[in-house]
């Protein structure tokens, strides 16, 4: 490729962007300017319903309605996409009366579209329009309008979906996360939903890979260095918690301590005097996300978990690495 052609393709590119980037700040004045009531109405509509969202839309708007439908799912709101086509076809039947269905279209005027706001209207199954014409055949049936604003599209005829499928795609995202806020959906119960890949590894918690009972390398108080340095060595963590009579972490001597203490009688020192006092913890409850934050932020390798101020399990980065979480 030439520079000039090079130049070419990024002009292009940076006109694409520009061109969608209009359309969300189209979209976004929009939401403070008579979107907004309808949008709540949206959310409210859905969140009385006591079966699924039912997503539908042809072509780029399927595409996307495919998307919003896996969004929301995964964030707490069950949802499915039902192509409007196969619908006319039995596929119909997936639709309950409990349900309610976004219908995503441009023009409004989507001609697969026609059964399935029959069905809806036969069977007062609620509707919401995801369209840029409030006055379309699907705008004037629907119980809630989301009407999008006009937008150039990218494509430099002004012809193939492109800024218009992102608007779509944005306004989506919009709802299901104000569902998934009203709800009051966490992180864990995300994890619930998405045990799988590098994403639900850091979902999972401290307590689903820590080392635990004999395995985590601990030494009472006035223990003499040259046992907890045995300790250390055994359990293989590069570190030794450092408990009180009554069981409570108080201290932890890692690797660093020994080489900032070393000296002629080390061993004979009593774990007291090189210990680091107060040492930072997790929680067997802990996401692994934040766990790992910790382990990067202080640059260190192993945290003891705490409960109720006793260690009942250390855990390691190597063990993350393992698991494909760092």
């Amino acid at each position: 490729m030439t520079e000039h052609t090079a130049q070419a393709a990024i002009d292009s590119a940076l006109r694409t962007l520009d061109a969608e980037r209009s359309g969300i700040d189209a979209l976004t004045e929009s939401l403070r300017n008579g979107l907004g009531a309808p949008f709540a109405a949206a959310v409210d509509l859905i969140r009385a319903a006591q079966g699924r969202v039912i997503v539908t839309g042809m072509g780029k708007s399927g595409h996307i309605g495919h998307k919003i439908a896996s969004t929301f799912a995964s964030t707490g709101t069950p949802a499915m996409f039902v192509h409007p086509a196969e619908a006319s076809h039995g596929d119909m039947g997936m639709i309950g009366k409990s349900d309610v269905i976004l219908a995503l279209s441009w023009s409004g005027e989507t001609a697969e579209l026609k059964n399935l706001i029959d069905y809806s209207q036969r069977y007062s199954i609620g509707l919401i329009a995801m369209t840029a014409s409030a006055e379309s055949t699907l705008g004037k049936t629907a119980d809630v309008v989301l009407t999008l604003p006009q937008a150039r599209e990218a494509c430099p005829h002004n012809l193939a979906p492109t800024t218009s499928s992102l608007m779509q795609l944005a306004l989506g995202d919009a709802l299901a996360i104000a569902l998934l806020e009203s709800h009051g959906f966490t992180a864990s119960d995300f994890g619930m939903l998405h045990p799988g890949g590098k994403l639900g590894t850091l979902l999972k918690t401290v307590s689903d890979f820590m080392h635990t009972g004999e395995l985590v390398p601990l030494a009472r108080l006035g223990t003499p260095m040259s046992e907890a340095i045995l300790q250390m060595s055994a359990k293989g963590f590069g570190c030794v918690g450092i408990t009180d009579a009554q069981g409570a972490l108080v201290g932890i001597i890692t690797d660093g301590d020994l080489r900032r203490h070393m000296r002629n009688n080390l061993l004979d020192a009593k774990v007291d005097e090189v210990m680091t006092k107060a040492p930072k913890t997790v929680r067997p409850d802990q996401l692994i996300s934040e766990t790992l934050d910790i382990l990067n932020s202080m640059k260190v390798t192993a945290l003891f978990a705490v409960d109720a101020g006793k260690p009942v399990g250390v855990i390691h980065v190597h063990d993350l690495l393992r698991a494909g979480a760092a």
